[in-house]
């Protein structure tokens, strides 16, 4: 396993210095920065190297992580939505190729967040499905791995639990379309959560990992001991990323619906200590 965190535990909104953000990572002792995969829409070809090359000294691989916006949902009964959101993946894993990333997560096979059920349940997985293996071929090509992350239903309404997700990556048919596995929406939604880890298998590409109230590892109360044994049982060598998200205030508080302060007033520094201290914790309970 090599172990990631979310560039967003160190700022308010979805943007940051990537370069500030990868010392960070360094220091903390990570093996992988995770990544706004919009924003390489956004970058120029000489920004996207001089971040590659960057991270590439430091020793850091680049993980992209997306949740597309309202008018880029696969899964909509709208034909321009679908395209335009298969035209923003492919086009994100394109630049990814260009920064050196093999590993694309998140809910794009509808956007990001939504509760909205378009028509029927059925009729959107079928639409999102179609869409994805579009997507999924362009993925086969360039050799990258798709990840699609289950979440809970306040978050979608398609890829609620582990079940869900099997189904739907054996109904798109790629060998590099897996599963994400988050312990935040695991928490919500599976009877158990080690279970959900070895009945995934080797679809399982892609873990993220935070405690049920979105707190670091190990600030918590969830089964880590347990969940890292299951990951040992399957074999899983991919990556795993703390994505937590601590304080109140910006649109990344907003978005995963944070109003209070969950860091006990932590300054920079202490930030920087904790993540360092949990991802000590998490090691311990995951390489065993």
């Amino acid at each position: 396993m090599k172990f990631g965190t979310l560039y967003a535990y160190w700022t308010r909104d979805w943007s940051c210095d990537y370069f500030e953000i990868a010392d960070k990572c360094k220091k903390a002792g990570f093996d992988v920065m995770e990544i706004g995969g919009g924003h390489l829409l956004d970058m120029s070809d000489s920004e996207i190297e001089r971040l590659r090359d960057y991270c590439r000294d430091l020793g850091l691989t680049i993980s992209c992580n997306i949740g597309p916006p309202k008018d880029c949902d696969v899964s909509s009964s709208d034909p321009v939505k679908r395209q335009n959101g298969v035209d923003w993946v492919c086009g994100i894993l394109r630049q990814m190729v260009k920064i050196g990333s093999k590993v694309l997560i998140g809910a794009f096979y509808n956007c990001w967040p939504n509760t909205v059920i378009d028509g029927s349940k059925e009729a959107m997985w079928e639409r999102s499905v179609n869409e994805m293996k579009k997507i999924a071929k362009v993925a086969e090509e360039l050799d990258i791995l798709l990840c699609l992350e289950v979440l809970n239903r306040f978050e979608s309404p398609l890829l609620n639990d582990c079940d869900e997700g099997i189904r739907y990556c054996r109904e798109v048919g790629s060998p590099n379309c897996k599963l994400l596995l988050d312990t935040f929406h695991m928490n919500i939604e599976e009877d158990d959560m080690a279970g959900a880890i070895r009945k995934a298998g080797d679809l399982l590409g892609h873990v993220h990992v935070g405690e049920a109230n979105r707190k670091l590892p190990g600030m918590g109360r969830l089964p880590w001991a347990e969940m890292g044994k299951a990951l040992r049982d399957i074999g899983f060598d991919g990556i795993v990323v703390m994505e937590p998200f601590m304080k109140p205030g910006g649109a990344v508080a907003r978005d995963v619906c944070l109003f209070r302060d969950l860091s006990d007033g932590a300054d920079e520094k202490t930030m920087d200590e904790n993540i360092a201290k949990s991802l000590v914790f998490l090691k311990s309970a995951f390489l065993g």
